[in-house]
């Protein structure tokens, strides 16, 4: 039983950063989906596969996951750096590139 811990990345359908603080704990798929071939259903008899616990801090998730004997997997999220524009920055006469319709 494996698993990884990981924190979200923030949706591509909103500007916000909600739900990305947490940090979740996943368990990885042990046995292959299966297509059901009357319905074309994919189904799985792996139940842990359903379960996401979060948590508040990356500690939590890994006291948890070393209480409860599971290995699991780090993976760090990529930061990326706010770039604060200006509207007015548009317009400036120093651009690097003119500004054309």
């Amino acid at each position: 039983m494996t698993a990884k811990i990981y924190r979200p990345a923030k949706t591509a359908m909103q500007s916000g950063k909600a739900k990305t603080h947490k940090w979740v704990l996943e368990f990885d798929q042990e046995s292959p989906k299966s297509i059901d071939p009357m319905m074309g259903y994919t189904s799985s008899g792996d139940m842990k596969q359903q379960v996401r616990l979060s948590f508040e801090t990356l500690e939590e998730a890994i006291i948890y996951a070393d209480r409860h004997n599971i290995a699991y997997r780090l993976i760090e999220p990529h930061e990326f750096k706010r770039r604060r524009v200006a509207y007015a920055d548009n317009f400036r006469s120093d651009r690097r590139q003119p500004w054309t319709h």
